[in-house]
């Protein structure tokens, strides 16, 4: 037999970035590039054309990033698991290859940075290595390494390289930050502390002005240090001239009219300073909090107080002391922020903890929302029927649409406190429905957002997945409590007309035949059925030693596709579910979800091994496998137009992959317009009555292949509320959902 050679699928495009990293998101020194990390990849983003590129070559959770001074070179490390050494890669930003890499970390790698000369990499050790390394990019190896921790001190989580002396850098974190200087010739550290007398404080960030004069310093109590750290004034010499000292520990001015608690004479930042960028020369800085808010503050000097109040202020450096923070502009972004970076058009770049870009104009400081993701599991994925230009997502709390083309998010419905098991269209594109935790389908209009019905109490422990017949009159719910419900739906509600009790444990797939007369629904008890949707009744069953996943019919209706726990993908006779053959799927991991092309000639699998895969059917082997996810995969589904694939993690990455194989033409059965099965009287009697329906609809009807790839509807909240999109919100009306948007309008 000849030897199938598996190749690697090229991804597409990502959709989000990982805002975890501390200054995880990347100004390019040539102003057009992004840089960010999502999964196992390093994300190149061109700001102008839209492309993607990426660095690959690391296996886990991206944990640090950075970029060297001119831009020659990106460096990542990552987070591995507990007794393994974490590697640190160096790639070559033009050409995406590989310069060298080095593993002396254990577990974690907390941070990396470049020498200002590019000549070093720095790179800081996690909780459970507390190490320093000094790695030399030409020689390709370890110069010198140090322990991090201090006796009298927490541990160290920020690193930062001066600005024009090569061989020093700054290590801070909580109460301590030490000035490093590299001896090459002896091959060792030397470190100064900073002495911050009677302040106790937790270093979140840290930035360091042009001419290494000061270090301005974030903390978790919600004030910065300003820390002078004593360099000559010669440029050549590397040594400062004694150890760092702390000039100031900075608050906000407080706010004209707010009341202050006794004795308080500042306002502190809430949740602590997480991000700080220089703005230009004077002291001037962007502050981004825990809390979600990014000021422009100048440094303002306070006029003396008055004898009768200045005994109330302490003289020991105990304190916020003056000149405090004067704001400017501000702004809030709802969630943590982690990155901030300034490009040349004075526009900021906010990243927060919640996976999310924004922009802020410098002038007016007005939010708009760029890139968002998921930030928890994603549940279900599914396509629009013959519309391969978006596509929509299920995870907690919401349902997403996405672009295609701009990768851009369309449209979000937010449920508070509920999660989304499964989400599709309807087979004429003018539903999303959807299923719940919460014992409920939910449908929305695919453009708009707006509810049009809600089924309540469908299943005791929540919808786990659902499936729509082509007409769209019935709908197949599987629960958590094991039954499959058949619902008759018209448009406006939901009427239960079967009840079908076999299952002992959840349903996690439903398909339907093409026809329209059979379902079959895996579930976690090992058993998948065959259900008569017609007469109601069990028409075969299938057992295998393992918790199935999926469950798909071959576009032919004659054969059925299963995968599992066990590792293997079972082929059955859809006749009598008799098992054909099984194929091992991973050699170590579950499989948890697959996707055939409609000409059946090939199918994808993702599995726990974070892999997807592209299998030929008959043969059953596979051809192409792609690897980045840095969580287990969830799902995957190809294209209408199988041009590419789709997959999603558990960590609320969204990879679009390109399609190795051209897709011959479908049979027309499996794509037809019309419902098969049916007679033409039949078919006349359901468009009359959706002419009707249409008709009696106070509102123009939408469908999905009218979505525009310029909407920007940030978000609907089902209840009637909204979340927020920067400044921009607005009510449509009093009773309905508030809906939210940035500049651009709904057409």
């Amino acid at each position: 037999m000849e030897e199938i050679n598996v190749k690697d699928l090229e991804l597409k495009s990502l959709i989000g970035f990982d805002g975890n990293p501390l200054n995880g998101l990347i100004l390019h020194p040539d102003g057009v590039h992004l840089i960010y990390p999502l999964g196992t990849n390093v994300t190149a983003y061109n700001w102008s054309t839209k492309v993607q590129r990426f660095f690959v070559g690391l296996t886990n959770i991206i944990s640090a990033v950075t970029v060297s001074s001119t831009g020659k070179y990106v460096a990542a490390g990552q987070v591995n698991y507990m007794g393994f050494r974490s590697p640190i890669i160096i790639w070559d930003f033009q050409t995406g290859e590989v310069v060298t890499n080095y593993e002396s970390h254990m577990v974690r790698v907390e941070s990396v940075a470049f020498s200002c000369c590019e000549q070093y990499l720095i790179s800081l050790g996690g909780i459970d290595d507390g190490s320093i390394i000094v790695y030399e990019i030409e020689k390709k190896e370890v110069l010198c390494g140090s322990s991090s921790v201090k006796s009298t001190a927490g541990i160290s989580t920020v690193l930062k390289a001066v600005n024009s002396r090569n061989k020093c850098f700054v290590v801070a974190g909580d109460n301590m930050l030490r000035l490093w200087t590299l001896n090459g010739e002896q091959r060792n550290l030397q470190g100064l502390d900073t002495s911050f007398a009677k302040i106790k404080r937790k270093i979140l960030c840290t930035e360091i002005d042009r001419l290494d004069e000061y270090a301005y310093c974030g903390t978790s109590t919600g004030d910065v240090l300003k820390i002078k750290l004593n360099f000559p004034a010669d440029l050549a010499v590397q040594k400062p001239s004694s150890s760092p000292t702390l000039v100031g520990c900075f608050a906000k001015y407080p706010t004209p009219g707010k009341k202050q608690p006794p004795g308080v004479t500042v306002e502190l930042y809430s949740r602590g300073v997480t991000s700080l960028h220089l703005y230009g020369n004077d002291g001037t800085m962007i502050v981004g909090s825990g809390n979600g808010v990014v000021e422009l503050v100048r440094q303002k000097l306070q006029l003396k107080p008055q004898k009768k109040h200045y005994k109330k202020i302490e003289t020991r450096l105990a304190t916020p002391t003056h000149p405090l923070l004067l704001t400017v502009l501000s702004a809030n972004v709802e969630s943590t922020v982690t990155s901030i970076q300034l490009m040349e058009n004075h526009t900021i770049l906010v990243g927060t903890i919640n996976c999310e870009l924004f922009t802020l104009s410098v002038a007016t400081f007005a939010v708009t929302r760029m890139f968002t993701c998921h930030t928890s599991a994603v549940y279900d994925l599914a396509f629009p029927r013959d519309y391969s230009k978006v596509f929509a997502t299920a995870s907690k709390n919401d349902v997403r649409v996405w672009s295609v083309d701009t990768l851009q998010q369309l449209l979000r419905v937010t449920v508070p406190n509920c999660s989304c098991s499964g989400v599709l269209f309807s087979h004429d594109g003018s539903q999303i429905i959807s299923s719940w935790n919460d014992g409920r389908i939910r449908s929305f209009t695919p453009e708009s957002g707006r509810p049009l019905y809600t089924i309540h109490n469908c299943h005791n422990n929540g919808v786990s997945a659902i499936a729509m017949c082509k007409d769209g009159m019935k709908l197949v719910s599987g629960g958590g409590d094991g039954q499959v419900r058949v619902w008759q739906v018209n448009g406006t509600n939901g009427t239960l007309i079967a009840v079908l009790k076999e299952h002992k444990g959840a349903v996690t797939s439903i398909d339907l035949h093409r026809l329209g007369h059979e379902a079959i629904t895996s579930s976690a008890d090992g058993t998948c059925i065959v259900w008569d949707i017609v007469r109601y009744t069990r028409l075969s069953i299938m057992f295998s030693s393992t918790v199935f996943t999926s469950a798909m019919y071959h576009p032919n209706g004659t054969q059925l596709l299963t995968s599992g726990t066990n590792r293997y993908i079972g082929f059955w006779e859809a006749l009598d579910g008799s098992l054909i053959r099984e194929i091992e799927g991973s050699a170590v991991a579950a499989i948890n979800s697959l996707d055939i092309t409609p000409t059946g000639k090939y199918f994808v699998t993702g599995s726990s091994d974070q892999t997807v895969k592209v299998w030929l059917y008959n043969e059953g082997f596979p051809t192409h496998v792609g690897v980045g996810h840095a969580g287990v995969v969830t799902n995957v589904r190809v294209s209408p137009d199988g041009q590419y694939l789709v997959s999603t993690s558990v960590d609320g990455g969204i990879f679009l992959w390109c399609f190795p194989h051209d897709l011959d033409t479908p049979p027309p059965s499996s794509r037809c317009s019309t419902v098969s099965g049916v007679s033409a009287g039949e078919q006349q009697t359901i468009r009359s009555r959706q002419l009707s329906l249409k008709k009696s609809m106070s509102v123009r009807k939408e469908n999905i292949s009218d979505i525009s790839s310029g909407q920007k509807v940030i978000s609907v909240l089902e209840d009637g509320g909204a979340a927020g999109d920067g400044d921009s919100t607005k009510a449509s009306g009093s009773g309905g959902p508030r809906i939210c948007k940035s500049s651009s309008s709904i057409r």
